[in-house]
C-alpha cells in the first residue's frame, strides 16, 4: 500500500477566500484547528467548487459524525474502505478519529488486515466481511445482510450502505485528484 501520491494534486487545494470562497475557506480552517492540522486539503480542494462542496459536506455529516451507527464502527467501515482503495489522504485521517473512537493501534492494524484476522468479534467480523463483499461486487449476497441484521435495525443497515458506498467514491475522488493528507501539527 502507497502511504503518499506519487505525483502532486491534479488541482492544488485553495489558500484564499478568491479560491473557494467565504464558506469553504472559513470552515477549512476552523476544522484545521480542530484536528491540529493545516485547513484539511480535501475541503480546500473541494472548496474550488462551492455549491457542491456544500452540498458534499451536508451529505458527509449526516453520515459521520451524525450518523446512527456506533462510531467505532463508523471507523471500522472507513479505515477498510481506505486501506483497501488505498487512499492514503482518507487512511491517515481517519486511523486518528478511529484512536478517538476507541480503537486501539492494534484493531487499526487488523481492520488493514481484514476479517480472517484474529481477535474479531463476531459482529466486528461480520461487518468487515460486509465491507469487503461491497468492495468487491458492488452488493451483499443474502446470507450476509441476515448476518448484518442480527447487529443493525433498517436505519443502521441503510446507513452502513451509503457510509461504505460513500467513502469509496471520497477514496475515488480523494486518489484522482491525488489530495494529499494533511500536515498534522
Amino acid at each position: 500500500m502507497s502511504s503518499t501520491p506519487s505525483a502532486p494534486p491534479r488541482i492544488p487545494p485553495g489558500r484564499s477566500i478568491g479560491d473557494v470562497g467565504l464558506f469553504a475557506w472559513a470552515f477549512g480552517h476552523i476544522a484545521g484547528r480542530t484536528t491540529q492540522t493545516n485547513p484539511p486539503n480535501l475541503f480546500m480542494t473541494l472548496g474550488r467548487h462551492p455549491g457542491l462542496f456544500r452540498g458534499w459536506l451536508w451529505f458527509a455529516g449526516r453520515l459521520m459524525p451524525g450518523g446512527k451507527l456506533p462510531r467505532r464502527d463508523t471507523e471500522i467501515v472507513i479505515i477498510r474502505v481506505a486501506h483497501l482503495r488505498d487512499c492514503a489522504y482518507e487512511l491517515t485521517h481517519h486511523e486518528r478519529m478511529g484512536a478517538k473512537a476507541g480503537l486501539s493501534r492494534d484493531e487499526i492494524e487488523r481492520i488493514k488486515a481484514g476479517p480472517s484476522a484474529d481477535g474479531w468479534s463476531e459482529s466486528d467480523r461480520t461487518l468487515l466481511e460486509a465491507v469487503d463483499e461491497l468492495h468487491s461486487t458492488g452488493n451483499l449476497t443474502d446470507p450476509t445482510w441476515e448476518a448484518l441484521r442480527t447487529h443493525y435495525d433498517d436505519r443502521r443497515l441503510i446507513e452502513f450502505v451509503f457510509l461504505a458506498g460513500h467513502y469509496e467514491m471520497l477514496a475515488t475522488a480523494l486518489n484522482t485528484l491525488r489530495i494529499e493528507p494533511d500536515v498534522h501539527r
